[in-house]
């Protein structure tokens, strides 16, 4: 039987602290390294290898609940799974039983054999936990079962379909954190007086920021109608209103099978010029295949001179900020993550538009400089 093994990784660094004698000087494991390989021999076996500096020995858990910890000396290990899923595997490189650093990595395994339908793509772009000169202020990387409490529900269908004519009613049962991921997901179903149903989740009030570089690893929905959105609002938008708070779109995709838009992104700003509705932006079109079909990391760059957009590191948009009447872009923001049906933009779902669509958000972090 065949294996299909798929990797998503993120290394985050810890340190465990214990009840070890104060008066010792104690020096903690360093540069650990993380690997792990399928063996091709074994179905369902995966090899696992770390590495560091100072190191007496390794801890290994291998995602499995109630498991207790794989001890290594020289940092090998190996473990068979035996049904599908996304694990979460962690590494613990001990100086003392109490004392240690620790990184982890998400392992998505789908065994030949197994009919259970995916909706989470095996393959894409990632970006680094870190940056040089950078501070990691926040990181959302959607553990557990649930939202943290950084985010919170909008319900319902907004003002004039939330300014737009948006068709959908927002609800929370449409987000979902599985597997290491968040799942917002739009549905064709009747509910509020509307015909469609999604979820829109805000940070206001939790998260705010104020300059940095922001990646968001994300798999988009697509199809006619569709309108997934990562973007942000100025935090002063409940006392002057929009477009005067501003708004910094990281992310917005006009979806459209039939018209080649489920290849393309946008990055916009918009401000308030004299009482109206100024906007500034491009696209960014990948040379081939649709933005469904794998993980992309869609960032800015945000200082006080300039906002850049990018997607996997290429630079597609910049945007002056430097001007008096773009002013709102020295204060704080906050974080909307939605997926909107119909609108003013996209146009209504038509014939061709599948349903349910998801977009699945892997990480947002949020660097600063130092």
């Amino acid at each position: 039987m065949k294996q299909i093994l798929t990797i998503v990784i993120f290394l985050m660094t810890f340190c465990g602290c214990g009840d070890d004698d104060p008066s010792e000087v104690l020096i903690l494991p360093s540069n650990l390294q993380f690997e792990l390989q399928v063996d091709k021999s074994d179905p369902g076996s995966v090899v696992f290898t770390a590495t560091a500096d100072n190191v007496n020995f390794y801890s290994y858990y291998f995602g499995i609940p109630d498991e207790e910890a794989t001890v290594s000396n020289d940092g090998k290990a190996a473990f068979k799974y035996t049904e599908s899923g996304t694990y979460t595997v962690n590494v613990l490189a001990h100086a003392t039983t109490s004392q240690y650093v620790s990184a982890e990595k998400k392992v998505t395994i789908k065994l030949e054999g197994d009919t259970t339908p995916s909706d989470i793509p095996s393959e894409g772009y990632t970006t680094p936990e870190s940056y040089a000169g950078m501070n990691l202020v926040w990181q959302d990387e959607f553990g557990g079962t649930s939202i943290s409490g950084d985010w919170t529900h909008e319900i319902g269908t907004g003002s004039n379909g939330w300014g737009n004519n948006e068709l959908q009613y927002y609800k929370e049962e449409n987000t979902e954190v599985r597997d290491g991921y968040l799942i917002i997901t739009a549905k064709e179903e009747s509910f509020g007086g509307r015909d469609y149903t999604s979820s829109r989740i805000i940070t206001s009030g939790k998260q705010t920021f104020k300059y940095g570089r922001i990646d968001i690893r994300a798999a988009l929905p697509q199809g006619q109608g569709i309108w997934p959105a990562l973007w942000m609002l100025g935090s002063n938008f409940n006392s002057v209103g929009w477009p005067a708070c501003g708004e910094i779109d990281i992310m917005e995709l006009i979806g459209g099978s039939a018209t080649g838009r489920d290849n393309t992104v946008h990055g916009t700003v918009h401000w308030d010029n004299a009482g109206r509705n100024a906007n500034y932006g491009d696209h960014y079109t990948l040379s081939s295949g649709i933005f469904a079909d794998e993980f992309h990391v869609f960032s800015i760059v945000w200082d006080a001179t300039s906002i850049t957009w990018y997607v996997d590191d290429v630079q597609f948009n910049v945007v002056d900020t430097t001007p008096t009447e773009l002013s709102e872009f020295q204060n704080d923001f906050f974080f909307i993550f939605n997926v909107a049906v119909g609108g003013n933009w996209p146009g209504s779902p038509d014939a061709n538009t599948i349903f349910p669509q998801k977009m699945i958000v892997d990480y947002v972090r949020v660097f600063q400089t130092q």
